[in-house]
């Protein structure tokens, strides 16, 4: 759903009420890859069954989003990514399945390349395999997307819609410890 139709819809209902405690989404980042028309996702097992996903994952503490998409890349398909752009920021809500929880993700999104699989690395535990599939295979099984936005980020993709990673501004406390508290 696209902002203008959220403002518009929100204003149909009336104002969103205040919730007792801070909300904070995940942040996640994610890589999109493409190589002669095939797609690189990861096939992961989870407490839905096995579903598909882009290489993804949380953001770290002490990174950047760039590290985190590299960092991540690697872990889930034993492949080097180099990021060549942004391609965009994404939520997406939903409720667990085991616990209920409520949870919001907030991805960041990068396009770029990835060398061939180091076949001395292991997968992050849950992950099966890389595997690469055409845009029409990935469409043709929703059911099997871990996040509505594998499909999201994907046409976003081959949409076009490209920026360069100088949109992406990260100050040096992140990768410090924080600094004591201000004196008045």
């Amino acid at each position: 759903m696209k902002t203008a139709d959220i403002l518009e819809a929100e204003a149909k209902a009336g104002s969103t009420p205040v919730p007792s405690q801070r909300w904070k989404p995940n942040v996640t980042v994610a890589a999109v890859v493409e190589r002669d028309g095939r797609f690189l996702l990861v096939e992961e097992q989870t407490s839905d069954g096995l579903l598909l996903n882009n290489p993804a994952g949380h953001l770290d503490p002490g990174e950047s989003p760039l590290q985190g998409v590299m960092r991540e890349t690697l872990e889930e398909t034993a492949c080097e990514f180099t990021p060549q752009g942004f391609l965009g920021m994404y939520m997406s809500r939903f409720r667990r399945t085991r616990t209920g929880e409520d949870i919001t993700y907030l991805r960041l999104t990068f396009f770029g390349t990835v060398s061939e699989p180091d076949p001395t690395l292991e997968l992050d535990e849950g992950i099966v395999r890389a595997v690469w599939m055409t845009a029409d295979e990935i469409r043709a099984c929703p059911e099997r997307h871990r996040s509505p936005l594998v499909l999201e980020c994907l046409e976003t993709y081959l949409s076009g819609a490209r920026y360069p990673l100088s949109i992406l501004t990260i100050h040096d406390s992140v990768f410090a410890p924080p600094a004591a508290v201000r004196s008045a």
